[in-house]
């Protein structure tokens, strides 16, 4: 496998979240990339204005001085996943902790599922304390299982973690059959399960992170990609980061790149592997639109689902649609093109909503936009994050699978608090697992592969029956 590319430079499929961009949405604090930093922050998404957060908090907090700090972006401000996702913060109680626990063991699998549901009361806090505008909602998540055969190994799981006190099955309920048709107003569905969640407007969330940390001196610079970075500091202790408008010479630098950490560090080469996936904005005709009390994951089978969040004034954003191209590995697989729609997953979507939910039948829904992104995978589907081996004060968050709203805020606090102080990965709170070591970097694992070519088997096996 080659390096990711990258991010394409053309036009973009126009996400939801981005119609109406920020007045900093292509700013340049100064007319020039600066020669010298401290810290460059190599990512302007959740995770980079995360990241760039905590480390002035943690300066805020003590009064001490903040470092120099550059955000560097390859397109606009939050261009990339973090602009193109489904809003959904939810945490996985469940699917993969019972998958984790399999194969790291128990106390890996409780771990991770309470990082990401402090992650979700952490983002609540942070927004609410702050009085940040985007449209953040505390409510309860629904995973509907629509087979017998996934409804009764997710079942089988979750029993599994509950018999082993993993503390948050505490605040996830079950239902089957016709109490979960009505838990969940999901037709035909088998079973289901549901937790606290949340959604919110990832754009607007990540746009006042970065406003925040401009107005305290950091410096942004978009559409300027990197091209380089020296593996070692210099005699001086400076790492250079060369970009396509010059050079900054810094003292450490965090990729925040997701996808495309691998242009950049070939370690990562089929370690985080670029997904291509689409979304949807459904709108309903009928006023006032049907109910949706809970965001949701429409699970088809273990490889094929869809996920949605009901937005405020009715409409819904609805994400997925795998069963229409999962089949097509080149459609998805290793794939940083933004710019066109999937196409097999275009119809997927309309009248998804009259289908699927009981109630939607006459509410007119209809797709009023559709918009593709790029996520970035991880070959045994748990975050990199932390110091890289090898590369002193060169450091990484990424690889989320598609799933770092209810993991990237915390991650982003525990780099912090290593870059600025020192701290042991241990003591950050950041899941074990999810550390980057030189044995994860040399496995050969590919679990996205390994789930493909499983899936394929499985149709092939149905096709003949």
């Amino acid at each position: 496998m080659q390096q990711s590319p990258l991010p394409a430079q053309g036009p973009t499929t126009e996400s939801f979240w981005r119609a109406s961009p920020h007045s900093l949405d292509d700013h340049r604090s100064s007319p020039d990339v600066p020669p010298e930093v401290d810290i460059c922050v190599i990512g302007a998404g959740f995770a980079g204005a995360s990241t760039v957060h905590h480390i002035l908090d943690i300066c805020n907090s003590r009064g001490q001085p903040r470092p120099r700090i550059v955000i560097l972006e390859a397109r606009q401000a939050c261009s990339g996943a973090t602009g193109r996702n489904g809003g959904h913060i939810k945490p996985d109680p469940c699917h993969q902790p019972s998958s984790l626990a399999v194969t790291h063991g128990i106390e890996a699998a409780a771990e991770c599922a309470a990082f990401e549901a402090q992650n979700l009361f952490a983002v609540k806090k942070f927004v609410e304390d702050e009085g940040i505008d985007c449209e953040f909602t505390l409510t309860r998540a629904v995973d509907a299982f629509m087979s017998d055969a996934v409804c009764d190994k997710v079942m089988a799981a979750a029993d599994m973690l509950r018999r082993n006190h993993v503390s948050v099955m505490s605040d996830v309920h079950f239902a089957k059959g016709s109490d979960a048709e009505v838990l969940s107003g999901v037709k035909g569905v088998k079973g289901c399960i549901s937790y606290s969640a949340g959604h919110l407007f990832p754009y607007k969330l990540t746009l006042q992170l970065l406003s925040r940390a401009i107005d305290a001196g950091v410096n942004l610079q978009t559409h300027t990609p990197v091209l380089n970075v020296t593996g070692q500091a210099d005699g001086d202790g400076f790492i250079t980061v060369t970009t396509s408008r010059g050079s900054v010479k810094a003292r450490k630098v965090v990729y925040a790149t997701n996808a495309y950490t691998s242009s950049l560090l070939p370690e990562f080469t089929g370690k985080i592997v670029p997904v291509r996936g689409i979304c949807s904005h459904i709108t309903p005709t009928k006023k006032p639109a049907p109910h949706l009390p809970s965001t949701y994951i429409i699970r088809w089978s273990d490889t094929n689902y869809d996920y949605l969040i009901p937005r405020l004034d009715g409409s819904v954003i609805l994400g997925g649609a795998r069963s229409m191209f999962y089949h097509d590995l080149d459609s998805w697989y290793n794939n940083v093109d933004d710019g066109q729609l999937i196409e097999a997953g275009k119809s997927h979507f309309d009248g998804y909503m009259q289908r699927v939910f009981q109630g939607w039948e006459d509410s007119g829904a209809y797709t009023s936009k559709l918009w593709t992104g790029i996520m970035g995978y991880s070959s045994d589907s748990m975050p990199y994050i932390g110091a890289l081996p090898e590369k002193n004060q060169q450091f990484v968050v990424a690889g989320f699978s598609g799933h770092g709203m209810p993991q990237i805020f915390l991650a982003a606090k525990g780099i912090a608090s290593i870059i600025i102080d020192n701290a042991d990965f241990q003591s950050t709170g950041i899941p074990t697992v999810y550390q980057v070591t030189r044995a994860r970097l040399d496995s050969k694992q590919n679990s996205i592969m390994e789930g493909w070519e499983k899936a394929q088997k499985s149709s092939i096996a149905f096709n003949k029956i």
